[in-house]
């Protein structure tokens, strides 16, 4: 335990005291380690051997496990294989620690809980007990899929009006699914539609369903978290989600069926800001946020969900402005995307974020006809973002200057010229635009865009050289013995830049990887998921660098919530003597691996291997 990266910041007592809760096991190989429902009823430290995790669906490729891995409770919330069954792959030596335990010690060393995030602040007082927020936690991060009660009640296009209602009386449900011959979802009909398009109206009930349905309804998939399904809800003010898996439908969730689990005040948030009239109130519910950042960080939210949920209000805010411009100058006279950059597109904002945005046109767009109409768009919007908090970004990357407000084909050649001419201010732009997300509109023309995009960045060794170099320009803050190095003078003299200094050189290796292989994932944690698995990167650094992008995104969280909480503006720049002994070894820790990784991209970079 003392050569250990998280029990070894533990004093020599406390450490023995740990180890006398453990309960060590030798097992054989191939034997069964950890089942994947058990992993949330104790941690299981891999002491000696070797292990592996195997995805139950075989989606996706083993994870292998070396010695001093903590499978379990670490893993149910840090990690993508969180109900993994994982096997002895050679005789190994395991030590376990009941769930109860677990949550003793986070009680009793706070720092604990960088590791272990999102554990209920007490142990379960009975069989399936959870805290109020353990379980509000649980809900953000757990499968919607799990939630399901029962297997989807479907129906045919041409079945009845009368058919569906006895199908729905039968099975005491207010929902039925229209699918299609493959089982594929079409539609949804609810008891709603019954009331609103039949009985109100004197349809005749032997019409076919397909004269009601809400045809290709919002739907969520069965493996998103299921906070997703309840902003889903909230932002288009419906009640049912059908959950899908290769568009067929596995269940349907309802706001029943997730707010008897948990309520949220993102969720309310959501709602409040499509009510607002005007920019005003949105200004005023967008004030809201810095106080929900530090509510996430008191209910022990990890980083990567609390990101997700501060964005998603950017998100929301960024629709309801559009809705409100249109309301305004009438709808867009060509079709067109509004795409969020950056960290926005990434899903990785926090209380403290800038906007990069741009408009994607369609190649109908006439400057001369319609290109008024898409500036006072883009200026409503922009200016409305700023007002809500949203600083305008400080190089003018936002769709209110022209030349991130243009149609596809100018894109396709912005593009172009990036990759083909990779010069520092193309690699600058290369950083923020190839970051993109559809906030709103036609997301056909985004991702035409992308798909174009990918295929010439992938194997392109010239571009794939320069964007290495310009990663590389980010390294962490480590002395030349390894310690970490502060600022030494200046209005931040003793602090590192958690941002510019930890998080983005990780951010920054994940694009690289992603762009190199051509894959479609945004966020950070998706691409080292994904670059692991197509071997852009080992399994193992990809666990490291998410691993470490979860802990010092976590410290900026916390220290811009203290921040908040003392009335100051936030920023990044953290001392690390206000850290733990544990905080700081861990966070030397991150250092370490990200320039180890670093020097590996750059022989390879250097070798041209691409």
């Amino acid at each position: 335990m003392s050569t250990h990266r998280v029990f070894s910041a533990l004093d020599e007592a406390d450490r023995h005291a740990l180890a006398a809760d453990m309960a060590v096991e030798r097992l054989d190989a191939a034997a069964l380690v950890l089942a994947g429902e058990d992993h949330h009823l104790q941690l299981c430290w891999l002491v000696q051997g070797l292990a592996q995790a195997r995805d139950p669906e075989g989606e996706a490729a083993d994870l292998l496990l070396q010695p001093g891995e903590l499978i379990g409770a670490i893993s149910a919330q840090a990690c993508a294989v969180a109900a993994w069954p994982v096997h002895a792959v050679s005789a190994v030596t395991v030590a376990r620690l009941p769930q109860d335990a677990l949550l003793r010690w986070c009680e009793r060393v706070r720092a604990l809980r960088f590791f272990f995030p999102g554990l209920a602040s007490g142990p379960a007082t009975g069989p399936g007990a959870q805290s109020e927020h353990g379980m509000r936690m649980s809900l953000i991060t757990r499968p919607v899929g799990s939630l399901l009660r029962h297997a989807p009640v479907t129906m045919s296009p041409g079945d009845t009006i009368r058919q569906a209602a006895r199908a729905m009386r039968d099975a005491r449900i207010s929902s039925v699914l229209i699918v299609d011959a493959e089982q594929r979802l079409t539609g949804l009909i609810t008891d709603r539609d019954l009331r609103n398009r039949v009985v109100a109206d004197g349809l005749d009930i032997e019409r076919p369903l397909a004269d009601i349905a809400t045809l290709a309804p919002v739907s969520v998939q069965s493996r998103e978290p299921a906070f997703q399904a309840l902003l889903l809800m909230a932002r288009h003010n419906i009640h049912h989600v059908p959950v899908v898996e290769n568009e067929r439908p596995v269940g349907m969730i309802t706001t029943t069926d997730l707010t008897e689990h948990y309520s949220t005040s993102a969720v309310h948030l959501v709602r409040e800001i499509h009510l607002q009239p005007d920019t005003e109130g949105l200004a005023a519910v967008a004030g809201k946020v810095r106080g929900l950042q530090r509510s996430l960080v008191d209910a022990d939210a990890t980083a990567y969900s609390s990101a997700h949920i501060i964005t998603a209000i950017t998100d929301a805010l960024t629709e309801r402005l559009l809705q409100l411009a249109q309301a305004r100058l009438g709808p867009a006279p060509v079709d067109f995307v509004w795409v969020a950059a950056g960290s926005q597109a990434r899903n990785e904002q926090t209380a403290r974020s800038d906007q990069d945005n741009c408009l994607v046109l369609d190649d109908a767009f006439d400057e001369a006809l319609h290109g008024e109409y898409f500036a006072a768009l883009s200026r409503f919007v922009c200016d409305g973002l700023a007002q809500c908090g949203y600083i305008h970004c400080p190089g003018e990357m936002m769709a209110m200057t022209p030349t991130w407000r243009q149609p596809l084909q100018r894109w396709s050649q912005y593009f172009r010229s990036w990759t083909d001419r990779p010069e520092p201010k193309a690699l600058m732009l290369t950083c923020v635009f190839f970051d993109q997300r559809a906030v709103q509109g036609h997301g056909a023309l985004l991702d035409a865009l992308r798909r174009e995009m990918l295929a010439r960045t992938r194997g392109n060794r010239i571009f794939l050289a320069h964007m290495v170099s310009n990663a590389l320009g980010h390294t962490p803050p480590l002395g030349l013995f390894g310690q970490i190095s502060t600022a030494r003078s200046g209005e931040h003299r003793g602090t590192i830049d958690l941002k510019h200094q930890g998080i983005v050189p990780i951010v920054d290796l994940a694009r690289v990887y992603a762009l190199a292989g051509g894959h479609e994932a945004v966020n950070t944690h998706d691409r080292l998921m994904v670059a692991a698995d197509s071997r852009e990167v080992s399994a193992q650094s990809a666990h490291d660098l998410r691993d470490g992008l979860e802990f010092l995104s976590m410290l900026r969280i916390r220290h811009q919530a203290r921040q908040i909480e003392q009335g100051q503006v936030p920023d990044n720049f953290l001392n690390p003597d206000t850290l733990s002994n544990l905080e700081r070894r861990q966070l030397k820790d991150v250092f370490v691996v990200v320039q180890e990784l670093q020097n590996v991209l750059s022989k390879r970079y250097v070798a041209g291997r691409f």
